[in-house]
């Protein structure tokens, strides 16, 4: 899990230095903030990393389908940064502050949009973390981020049944898997899946925003279920469920290179697995 620190918090360093130099210059002090604020947030790696902050943060209402387009773009464009300069750059922020001012109470001030800077600083962080980062935490993250941008309420139910939308037009087995698999256990925190159906809500989540990867996954993946299901085949007792499945191999294909990762790619490896865990149940 990414803990968040307000000490490292882009956003947050921002909006208390703005207000420390606003303070400083009504109370005719030496404007310390400005000149600090000067040297770490004009042509910096913290003033990038800060826009796509007050990108989120001062975004126009904006439909659920834009506004899950500016989270991932805002996730996608910091992996953009060097990091090692940004780091570089709040340590020194940081140990400047504390030469000219009290940390305890230059931090203490409560934040308007507090609980948007921190699901910001989590998702970023996120993509560099070494540790298992909670798949949990960075869907409360994007729900939090999303609500802002979008003014609605979004219930993780709201936002997993997205995801089924397409599939509600099919016939009842499939729209009762689907619903089942991505919602009712999604709200479980994934008991009742398998562990490749585990790992593939984990990538999915981890590689939202790239595409390539994610398709790889995705077809390396296509290919493993088919070809155990075609070794499970032989063991389906009845000729007309033979017949069937044969089909639904059939089906089993990779995306192809200007094939676009959608919904339906996962719910479908999704519903595969489940095949596979049902057949060698009759095994």
């Amino acid at each position: 899990m990414i803990k968040h620190s307000k000490y490292k918090n882009t956003g947050v360093l921002f909006e208390l230095l703005v207000r420390q130099a606003t303070s400083d210059l009504m109370s005719n002090k030496d404007p310390k903030a400005v000149k600090i604020f000067k040297k770490y947030f004009i042509n910096t790696e913290l003033q990038k990393e800060c826009d796509l902050y007050n990108t989120v943060l001062n975004a126009p209402i904006l439909a659920e389908g834009k506004a899950e387009m500016l989270v991932n773009t805002i996730v996608e464009q910091s992996k953009k940064l060097d990091r090692e300069k940004l780091n570089k750059e709040k340590y020194n922020l940081i140990k400047e502050i504390k030469k000219y001012y009290d940390l305890d109470n230059f931090f203490k001030a409560k934040i308007n949009g507090y609980k948007i800077y921190a699901a910001v600083y989590t998702l970023i962080e996120a993509q560099y973390s070494n540790n298992h980062t909670d798949t949990k935490q960075i869907i409360t993250n994007k729900l939090t981020l999303l609500e802002h941008v979008t003014k609605e309420s979004l219930t993780e139910r709201k936002v997993a049944s997205k995801v089924v939308e397409e599939f509600m037009k099919e016939d009842k087995e499939i729209r009762l898997l689907a619903y089942k698999i991505l919602v009712e256990k999604f709200n479980e925190k994934y008991s009742g899946l398998s562990d490749n159906q585990k790992n593939l809500l984990k990538e999915y989540i981890n590689n939202i925003s790239d595409t390539k990867q994610l398709k790889n996954y995705l077809n390396t993946k296509f290919g493993d279920v088919k070809t155990e299901l075609t070794s499970l085949l032989e063991t389906v007792p009845d000729k007309v469920t033979q017949i069937k499945l044969r089909e639904a191999i059939k089906l089993i294909k990779p995306l192809g290179a200007n094939d676009s990762v959608k919904d339906e790619s996962l719910i479908g490896l999704m519903e595969y697995y489940q095949l596979v865990e049902e057949l060698k149940a009759i095994k």
